[in-house]
């Protein structure tokens, strides 16, 4: 089974998570996405966790890693889809101060991220 699923829309880069977010799938993940990067036009990452029940530091890695490589050029990381298992590792690990949370993928696309309930508010 593939990781996730990735669509280049607009400018931004949705990858859709397929499985556990851990040490098994964060290479493959991680690779995926910076290879889209490198040859789209992507400026921004959704990450949607819709049906992802555990993340590990390898999936934290993973976030921070591609945050890092958006910010410079203006870009944000958002997510959506986050379960309570995964939710309270973002907000254990500080997640939600670099990364804005939506409820849905469609919200990401219309929604600036100063009006974002980052944090789960």
């Amino acid at each position: 089974m593939q990781a996730a699923e990735y669509e280049v829309k607009n400018d931004v880069l949705v990858i859709r998570l397929k499985a556990d977010l851990d040490h098994h799938t964060a290479v493959s993940v991680r690779e995926a996405a910076d290879a889209l990067l490198a040859r789209s036009h992507a400026k921004h990452i959704l990450f949607d966790f819709t049906g992802v029940e555990f993340m590990d530091s390898s999936g934290i890695g993973v976030i921070m890693g591609r945050y890092r490589q958006v910010i410079f050029s203006g870009g944000r990381v958002g997510v959506t889809g986050v379960g309570t298992s995964v939710d309270r590792i973002f907000r254990i690990s500080g997640l939600y101060k670099i990364v804005e949370q939506y409820k849905n993928a469609e919200e990401a696309f219309i929604r600036p991220a100063s009006e974002c309930c980052a944090g789960g508010n």
